[in-house]
């Protein structure tokens, strides 16, 4: 039985921490909001259409990614709900909560069950998308249908999905990372910081070749690693005193890096640039992750005080049961809005010109409201499925006490991640267009076709399923 979001609002309980909802459904939709007003899409004199970004026609509005650039404060509220799930999930296969009890949690088939329990919501809107999009991206190429947007659309959609495969490894690396930070706290975070520091001091200083695809590593990890400190209380352990130093260190450090380094301003990537903060991430986008987590950690009281009534809570709950849906398929509507402009040849501003930004208003609008259609028919697939009734369960469905537990596969488990995880990349590099064409991207040295990263993430996402659906032994 579905269950209303004025239900679940008012079932909250009262020691859930309403601020991280918050903060999940509002970094996404600040990217969200972000795609489309940067997207420059310009109509060509053959009539195809190509799509820019407004940061690289006016450089100065990259200021504004300083703000807008907010994945950081995701990736941070991502480490702070891993550590409390995976906490609950070893307390309950009776794994042991100290550190370094790695042995008995793949015993118990832990590690299985939480990657299942912490992707369901993420991979299957993914895999609706990724199905949807190739299928569709498959039947324009065999019917020979082509538009002005065509394959720009193809390519474009695919992108954010890097994100997808950035948190894929987040959650694949939690268990021991956790470990980590239970043995050493602050000194896990340092380390994956100093080792950022290396890397681009090596790929900088040295002119080291490659080096610098480390970072996807240990810059994103280290920003999910600050989600532990939160969620054992140490970012508040001081008052205001540690996110004050946060905000105040990271904001300096990315300052003076971007002044006096080899840094880029823009803390999004630019078209063109030989350097990109983004991709790979550099040192300089760690310090705005600090200065970001420390900014939000500052604004803490304050939101509570207002997510406490409930009406503003109740939206809080409707935003994140829709936020993944709508962070898939915003760029789909976008680019449905340009294409049904450049159907009835409507004219395309010229980027960043007076008559440009008064048609941006109507755009965004329109983009929103195809968002939320678009949302109506594919939210389903965002809420976890039910969990079906086992023997010996009791006439609710529910698994008698103590029975939380029983063997399951964790190399499956792990190979399912890390094929789930490679094949999302990859798309997200290759896109949807020209499937049957045989066109790569190149990931880690190995080229890669939309038809085999497709593969990839569907087997491995069953992979991850299936050895996370068999229950752990107690």
């Amino acid at each position: 039985m579905k269950t209303s979001a004025s239900e679940l609002a008012a079932a909250t309980p009262a020691h859930r921490d309403r601020y991280i909802d918050l903060l999940r459904a509002a970094s996404l939709g600040t990217v969200v909001l972000g795609h489309w007003l940067m997207a420059a899409v310009t109509a060509e004199g053959d009539g195809r259409a190509q799509v820019g970004n407004l940061l690289a026609v006016e450089p100065r509005l990259q200021p504004v990614t300083w703000l807008l650039q907010v994945m950081p404060v995701f990736f941070f509220v991502g480490g702070f709900s891993h550590a409390l799930s995976y906490r609950s999930l070893r307390k309950r296969a009776g794994a042991g909560a100290g550190a370094g009890d790695g042995g008995a949690e793949v015993r118990t088939g832990l590690y299985p069950a939480f990657l299942r329990a912490r992707l369901q919501r993420l991979l299957r809107p993914t895999m609706v998308f990724i199905a949807v999009w190739a299928a569709g991206a498959l039947a324009v190429q065999l019917l020979g249908g082509d538009g002005p947007l065509t394959d720009v659309a193809a390519r474009l959609v695919a992108q954010p999905l890097w994100f997808i495969g950035i948190y894929l490894a987040m959650v694949a690396f939690t268990p021991p990372l956790l470990r980590l930070h239970e043995r050493y706290g602050w000194g896990a975070f340092g380390a994956l910081a100093g080792a950022a520091a290396a890397v681009d001091v090596l790929r900088f200083g040295f002119g080291v070749p490659y080096v610098e695809f480390l970072n996807f590593a240990f810059v994103w990890l280290a920003v999910h690693q600050l989600g532990f400190l939160r969620a054992d209380g140490r970012l508040s352990a001081a008052g205001l005193r540690v996110p004050a130093s946060l905000a105040l260190c990271g904001l300096a450090g990315a300052a003076a890096l971007v002044a006096f380094g080899p840094y880029p301003l823009s803390m999004v990537g630019m078209p063109g640039e030989k350097v990109s903060n983004m991709a790979p991430p550099t040192l300089a986008l760690l310090f705005h992750g600090l200065w970001l987590t420390g900014a939000v950690e500052l604004l803490r009281a304050p939101a509570a005080r207002l997510l406490a009534r409930p009406r503003v809570w109740r939206g809080v709950v409707v935003a994140n049961g829709v936020a993944m849906t709508a962070f898939l398929w915003h760029l789909t509507a976008m680019l449905g809005v340009y294409g049904l402009l450049l159907a009835l040849d409507v004219p395309l501003p010229a980027p960043a010109t007076p008559a440009w930004w008064a048609q941006a208003p109507v755009r965004m609008a329109a983009a929103a409201a195809l968002t939320a259609l678009l949302v109506a028919a594919f939210r389903r697939f965002e809420r976890p499925a039910a969990a079906r009734p086992r023997a010996g369960a009791g006439a609710s469905g529910a698994r008698p006490t103590g029975a939380v537990a029983r063997r399951a596969s964790s190399p499956a488990a792990a190979a399912g991640v890390t094929l789930c995880l490679l094949g999302v990349l990859g798309l997200s590099m290759v896109g949807f267009g020209g499937l049957l064409d045989g066109r790569t991207a190149l990931l880690i040295a190995v080229h890669i076709t939309a038809p085999a990263a497709v593969a990839m993430a569907v087997f491995g996402w069953l992979l991850v399923e299936t050895a996370g659906r068999r229950t752990l032994r107690p």
